[in-house]
Parts: C-alpha cells; sequence; structure tokens
C-alpha cells in the first residue's frame, strides 16, 4: 500500500511540474494570397467546410483550444499539428509545384473518401469539423472538380 501512494504522490508531483512546459501556439507568418481558399475560390460552402473541418491542424491559421494548455494533452495536439502542416498546409498552396498540388488533391479526395480525415478525435472536441455524409460528398465532388 505505501509502494503505491509513493507511486501516486510522484505522478502527482511529475503531472505539476510538466504544467510549465508549455508549446508554442505561434502561427508561423502567412501571405493569404498563396492560401488555398484563395487560389480555388471555392464556394461559400465548401471553403466553410474546409476551414472548419481542415484549417486547424493543415495550415498556418490554427486556433488552440483550451485544452492546450494542459499537459500532456497540449504536446500530443502539437504533434498532430505539426505532422498535420508536414503532410499538407493549405497556406502554403501557392508554394507547391502543379505536380504537388495536383497530388494533394487526390489525397485529399482520398483521406475524405475514406473517412479518415478529420481525425476522429479532431472532431470530438470539434463538433462543427464533423462530416455529413452531403459533406462528404460534396467536399470529393468539389476537389474532383478542380483536379
Amino acid at each position: 500500500m505505501k509502494l503505491i501512494k509513493r507511486f501516486l504522490v510522484l505522478a502527482l508531483i511529475a503531472l505539476v511540474i510538466i504544467q510549465f512546459i508549455s508549446i508554442d501556439k505561434t502561427n508561423p507568418p502567412t501571405d493569404p494570397a498563396k492560401d488555398f481558399i484563395t487560389m480555388t475560390n471555392p464556394p461559400a460552402n465548401i471553403g466553410s467546410l474546409i476551414k472548419s473541418a481542415c484549417y486547424d491542424c493543415h495550415s498556418n491559421h490554427t486556433e488552440y483550444p483550451w485544452y492546450t494548455n494542459v499537459q500532456p494533452v497540449a504536446w500530443w495536439v502539437k504533434g498532430h499539428i505539426k505532422n498535420g502542416r508536414k503532410k499538407l498546409n493549405f497556406s502554403e498552396w501557392g508554394d507547391y509545384s502543379a505536380d504537388k498540388r495536383a497530388h494533394k488533391i487526390e489525397e485529399n479526395i482520398e483521406e475524405i473518401e475514406e473517412r479518415h480525415m478529420p481525425l476522429k478525435s479532431y472532431t470530438w472536441s470539434h463538433a462543427d469539423a464533423k462530416l455529413s455524409d452531403n459533406d462528404v460528398e460534396s467536399l470529393m465532388s468539389w476537389f474532383r472538380s478542380i483536379k
């Protein structure tokens, strides 16, 4: 019993200490002219879907929710954002070559169609990012139209 108490006390101390190690929430600077929405000019409903379901992790316009003030959750979220931006950054669309853009469009269609994106863990706390069957069809149709 003493061993369990000691472990719990040490775990609590560690949890308190890691709260002082925060993540960087500064978004990189962007050139609006290179943004995906600006360059592709989707219909308003499509642009809204893309922003609500994709932009927090796949652009330089991340809005950090309150729970990114709690460690280790913030580290986990920051890892998702870093990885998301690395795979596709809508804020840097204008910097991609034509071939890379075409490839990213294909990947978007595939990820949405297979319901890999947005991540389930993201939609748990972002209800507006959940895509209905109609949303999925609309997005895939629009992405196909710009290939």
